[in-house]
């Protein structure tokens, strides 16, 4: 039986994921976000009668790349079409998009859920298309403004089948194609500037049915978790209107975020609705064997090939082989480390996802924003590893590292942070300890084993947490037979 009782979901998405080139699709004009208001537009971009599209050779690479990764068909030649329908910041009046030969088909994605299991995702196509501008609705009182900035923006349409079953299926499958356009470098993956958002196809039909169910579009998501929640919306609202006896209307949604719901936008029109036809300015796209071989040779280990080497070679947990594959600098961050660190990937592992992790999340940067280098981090982890300091007093230096106090070597000898390994100054820290607490003392000679860790606590804390802890315990439990 389905989570959703007698009903199955169907779900696919299209995710739309900029292109990370410097100029648009079809002009030389800049792709930086943040500008102000049309200044990034070309005589191309807002469409002036007598300009002429040229394809930028970048962004048909990227997707090539992006096909790679999947394992796709890439097209020998495939043709951009013109998508024609009217919409204000749509200076053209239509939009140039790939339709009946798309540059990428059917790949698939190993897509790893929550609870553990995998599921593969087809992918029907990734096409290349322009971005529209935007429609400014706040700035003006009774007015609309347009910004023709992301006109004519590169974008990689990627296009799943309807083979989702769930809104957590759904997520896991976004999150996956998130990683993997920023591993190959294809698209930035920032979801608040709008490099990276998805329209969800939603629809449910019973389970003893093959049939689909009509389907509703939810347009424009750009938050994980939003994208969760429209489509748990959508497919509760589905359920709750087919039981009822009403029919589901093909239409596109809007997600209302502050009242958790979706909401009718227009109708949803089919591809005929579009009037597709090859754009006459532009030749079909010609892609080479040659071509494909040039793009192979800078590909990447992808996300998952690295994540199973950091499990089957080095022996890291499942956990955090998939943490730090979920980000690729993050990933060559914590294998900089091991380069210099050899055989210790455990605790590379640890400090990266720990420490560190927790630095840049207090301070708000990114880890190519690091304030500890990853040679840095491997040099206090070699202190660590040599018996110089402790993993405690590591924290406080790595602390101090981080405010840019210095290297670990001038951090521990400024501060005079060496362990005591010394066994005479032990074993004084030691006589001064038992000698302070005989009460402690007879009643761990009574039995009362657990007071072990109290004499260690009080000698840490006599020699400031600088006693070498394995030296410590050997020489406390010695000096505590010897007396009984």
């Amino acid at each position: 039986m389905s989570a959703y009782g007698a009903w199955q979901p169907v779900i696919g998405l299209e995710i739309h994921a900029q292109l990370s080139t410097q100029a648009k699709l079809f002009s030389g004009t800049s792709t930086a976000y943040g500008a102000e208001p049309n200044t990034h537009t070309g005589l191309v971009d807002i469409a002036l009668p007598g300009t002429l599209p040229v394809p930028n050779r970048a962004a048909l690479d990227k997707a090539i790349r992006f096909g790679l990764a999947i394992g796709a068909r890439i097209a020998s030649h495939s043709v951009f079409a013109r998508k024609n329908y009217f919409y204000p910041d749509l200076p053209k009046g239509y939009q140039i998009s790939q339709y009946e030969l798309p540059v990428v088909a059917e790949g698939s994605l190993e897509v790893r859920l929550d609870d553990g299991r995998t599921i593969e995702v087809a992918i029907e196509r990734a096409h290349l298309e322009e971005d529209a501008g935007k429609s400014l609705h706040e700035e003006f009182h009774g007015a609309t403004g347009i910004d023709l900035n992301r006109a004519g923006t590169p974008l990689l349409e990627i296009v799943s089948k309807p083979v989702l079953h769930s809104a957590a299926e759904a997520v896991a499958y976004m999150r996956t194609v998130h990683t993997l356009v920023r591993w190959l470098g294809v698209c930035d993956g920032n979801m608040q500037e709008g490099s990276f958002r998805c329209d969800a196809n939603v629809s449910v039909r019973p389970v003893t049915s093959d049939k689909l169910g009509t389907r509703t579009e939810i347009k424009n998501v750009n938050s994980f978790r939003f994208v969760e929640k429209a489509i748990e919306y959508e497919i509760e609202r589905q359920i709750r209107a087919l039981e009822n006896g009403e029919k589901i209307v093909q239409e596109t949604r809007l997600y209302d975020p502050a009242r958790h719901q979706t909401r009718p936008m227009r109708g949803k029109e089919d591809a005929n609705d579009y009037r597709y036809f090859p754009d006459p300015d532009l030749p079909p796209l010609a892609v080479t064997s040659d071509d494909i071989v040039a793009v192979q040779a800078t590909m990447p280990e992808l996300p998952e090939a690295r994540r199973m080497r950091y499990v089957d070679a080095l022996g890291l947990p499942e956990i955090d082989a998939a943490q730090l594959c979920a980000d690729r600098a993050t990933a060559d961050y914590f294998e900089a480390v091991l380069a210099a660190l050899p055989g210790e990937a455990k605790l590379a592992a640890n400090w990266t996802l720990g420490e560190v992790s927790a630095a840049l999340n207090e301070s708000a940067l990114t880890i190519e924003e690091s304030r500890v280098s990853a040679p840095a981090l491997a040099q206090l982890l070699a202190r660590v590893r040599e018996g110089v300091i402790s993993g405690k007093i590591a924290k406080d230096v790595f602390a101090a590292m981080w405010a840019f106090e210095g290297s670990a070597d001038e951090v521990i000898d400024k501060r005079g942070l060496k362990q005591i390994s010394d066994s005479g100054a032990l074993a004084a820290a030691i006589d001064a300890v038992l000698a302070e607490y005989p009460t402690q003392l007879a009643d761990f000679r009574g039995g009362n084993e657990k007071l072990l860790q109290f004499f260690v606590g009080q000698v840490m804390k006599r020699t400031r947490g600088q006693a070498n802890p394995q030296q410590l315990n050997a020489l406390l439990l010695k000096r505590l037979d010897a007396e009984g």
